[in-house]
This record gives C-alpha cells, sequence and structure tokens, in this order.
C-alpha cells in the first residue's frame, strides 16, 4: 500500500481547507436546524431544507459546466468568501441585542439558506473534481479515503461543537466561530495551484455542455444506478430534520446531548472509513454497498423505534457505519468512471441526485412529520430505504457485479 508521504503537500493543503471548511459549515447547520426548531417547529426545517434544495438543483447544472470551463481552484476560493459573508449575516441577525421579530428572523435565516444552496451548488463539484487533478491514479482510492475520512471527521466534530458552542456561547457567537473556520479554509484554498480547463481550446456551447454531462451519467448504467440507489434511500432514510424534537421531546436532553446526538451518524461513518483506509475491500463491492444502504434503513427504523438515548445514539451510529461503507465506494466509482474532462459536470449531477437529496429529504421529513407524526415519519422513511435496495436490486442488476 502507497505510503501518506507519496500524497502531495497540495493534497495536504487541499484537505486542510476541506476539513476547516467542512467543520465550518456542519456548524452552522446545526445552529440553523436548532435555531429554525425553536423559532418554529420541524415543520419549518423541512421548509429550510426545501429552501436550500431548490437553488442548489437549479443552479448545479449551469455550475457544471461553469466549473469545467474555468479555473476550479478560483471558484473553490471564491466560494468560501460567499459563505463567509453568510455566516456573518446569520451572526447578526441572531445578536441578542437585536429586537428582530420572529417572522423577519425566519425570513433572513430562509434567505441566508437559499443563498448557501447556490454557493454549494459551485463548491462542492468543484472540490470533488479537483481531486484526480492533485493525486497520481494509483493512490486515487487512497486519496478518495482520507478525502471522505477528513471530511467525516470535521463533520463530526462540527456536529457536536454546534451544539457545545450554542450552550456555551449563544447561537450568534457560535455562528461568528463558524465564520472564523470558513475564512481559515479560505486562506489554505490559496496555497491551491490553478486548476484551469482540461481542453482549455475547446469552447462548447453550455446547453451542449449540460447535455453532455447527463448523456453520460445516462449512458453509464453504473454511475446511473449508484446516483439513484443513494438519491433514494438518503431522501426517504434522512432523520437530520427530527432530531432536535426527538432530542427534546422524546430523549428529554439540552443541546449539548442535541449535538452529539446529531454527530452520531458520523461518527458511525468514519470508524467505517477509517477501517477501510487501512483494510481497503478488494472484492463485491457493489453487494456490498447495496447492503450497506439496506443496513442504514433498517438502523434508522430502530432510531424512529428508540425511547431511550444511548440506543438512540447507537442507531445514528450504526447506520453511518453502513453509510460510510457507502460513501467510499460511490466516490471511488465516481473517480474511476468519470473522464477528466466531464468532472465538473457530472460532480454537479451528482450533488444534484445526492448531496441535494439531504435537504430534499430534510423537507420530506418535515411533510411526512406533520402527516403522521414524528417518530412514525421516521419508521417510514428507514422502511422505505430498504424497498429502494430491494427496487435498485432488481433494476440495474450489474449493480451488484461491481468490482474495482
Amino acid at each position: 500500500m502507497d505510503n501518506n508521504d507519496n500524497l502531495p503537500r497540495e493534497f495536504w493543503n487541499f484537505i486542510s481547507a476541506k476539513l476547516t471548511f467542512t467543520l465550518g459549515l456542519r456548524m452552522i447547520s446545526t445552529i440553523v436546524i436548532y435555531q429554525m426548531f425553536h423559532l418554529a417547529n420541524t415543520y419549518m426545517v423541512g421548509v429550510a431544507g426545501l429552501t436550500e434544495f431548490l437553488p442548489a438543483v437549479i443552479s448545479a447544472l449551469y455550475a457544471g459546466h461553469y466549473i469545467d470551463t474555468h479555473d476550479k481552484k478560483k471558484i473553490l476560493s471564491v466560494s468560501y468568501i460567499l459563505y463567509f459573508l453568510c455566516a456573518i449575516t446569520l451572526a447578526f441577525i441572531s445578536l441578542a441585542y437585536f429586537s428582530v421579530p420572529v417572522n423577519i428572523k425566519i425570513i433572513v435565516l430562509l434567505a441566508v439558506v437559499f443563498c448557501t444552496g447556490i454557493i454549494r451548488s459551485f463548491a462542492s463539484p468543484a472540490s470533488n473534481s479537483m481531486i484526480a487533478a492533485i493525486v497520481p491514479r494509483n493512490i486515487l482510492q487512497r486519496a478518495v479515503s482520507l478525502n471522505s475520512s477528513s471530511y467525516l471527521i470535521s463533520s463530526i466534530t462540527g456536529h457536536a461543537t454546534g451544539g457545545l458552542f450554542i450552550a456555551l456561547l449563544g447561537i450568534s457567537n457560535a455562528y461568528f466561530v463558524s465564520a472564523t473556520l470558513i475564512c481559515i479554509a479560505f486562506i489554505f484554498s490559496l496555497q491551491l495551484k490553478p486548476k484551469p480547463p482540461v481542453f482549455a481550446q475547446i469552447k462548447e456551447p453550455m446547453i451542449q455542455s449540460i447535455k453532455g454531462g447527463f448523456n453520460f451519467v445516462w449512458n453509464n448504467k453504473t454511475m446511473l444506478g449508484v446516483i439513484s440507489l443513494d438519491l433514494f434511500a438518503v431522501l426517504f432514510g434522512g432523520a437530520v430534520a427530527f432530531i432536535p424534537e426527538i432530542a427534546e421531546h422524546v430523549l428529554h436532553i439540552g443541546p449539548i446531548g442535541y449535538g452529539f446526538l446529531n454527530a452520531a451518524m458520523d461518527i458511525g461513518a468514519l470508524i467505517s472509513v477509517l477501517i477501510l483506509l487501512g483494510i481497503p475491500m478488494k472484492k463485491k463491492q457493489g453487494i456490498k454497498m447495496m447492503l450497506a444502504v439496506a443496513g442504514f434503513g433498517i438502523f434508522i427504523i430502530i432510531f424512529g423505534l428508540s425511547k431511550i438515548y444511548w440506543l438512540s445514539f447507537a442507531a445514528l451510529a450504526a447506520a453511518g457505519v453502513c453509510d460510510g461503507i457507502s460513501v467510499v465506494i460511490r466516490g471511488t466509482i465516481a473517480q474511476l468512471y468519470t473522464p477528466d474532462e466531464l468532472r465538473g459536470r457530472v460532480s454537479s449531477i451528482n450533488s444534484i441526485f445526492i448531496n441535494s437529496s439531504n435537504e430534499l429529504g430534510q423537507f420530506e421529513s418535515g411533510v411526512t412529520s406533520k402527516i403522521f407524526g414524528t417518530l412514525p415519519a421516521v419508521v417510514f422513511g428507514g422502511a422505505m430505504s430498504v424497498l429502494v435496495v430491494a427496487g435498485t436490486w432488481l433494476k440495474f442488476p450489474n449493480l451488484r457485479k461491481i468490482e474495482y
């Protein structure tokens, strides 16, 4: 196995930027969900998810074309600065001595979340499409695993410290800490080398460029199957929107307990990613991915039935273990199967069907909680995730045969 020393210095600057950005990003996400629940209810938490989902999807198509035709490093740095401004806005609107009416505060929160959806549609694909340009192909799988583990470490820490800072510093100061971290990420991003388009001489019309990305994914049944599986599993199995209400009304824990419960899934995912980093899967990755997604749904069902804090935490952590396995396999498939000149567009399509499914799933959670009640809605979502795996098993038989 290749040693860490074989990875270039630029890769570690890239990881440092992603780690600090994700740490700030996850803190903001945790704080926004907590704040929105206490300003309104779980349904409005779902509305906030939809507010981020819609602009992310609408702008993602153009973002993919733009990323493939411009310097990815510059796109990433500008995205970090814009996200920093969003964090500062959230911090100021949440200051205790600003006597802003609740309705106005909710509108501002939703407006900022809308802007972060647009920014993320550029930042995430730009970041994901840079890895293959930074590291050699022979250590790409290891780089993907390291990238996933650093993301999960910062995601766990962000969720946990988000709740901790709410309790210790208050909501506004917690936002200011998040903004500082994003600013640090921007400084690290400046250390990266320019990443110009692979084929700078080709000026393809935007519509044709976007169509080319979709044609590649649609005609590549492996990519299409992987994206579809994750889209619907996350759409139905997302439990993030329920956590504030379950933490307060079912488990009766404060903001610190909420923060750690919010981090439980990422803790489990980190465990599995670290194990796979040391012991990579060499056979039957397709079957393992599908079983992992089914396991994810089963543990979400257990979370929905639990009334005990440690069991709820363990169920989310176990769901995270399953999700971590799926993340590594999906990430490696995406990097290995995508041509360099299409990485921005394919990453953007991934962001539509995978990353944005988290926010759409958050909205779905808010709607189903209003229809069925919170706990039945969680169980329903987990059961639907298992059914999605069964449907994918039948619809995409080649997916379970994948090996790399």
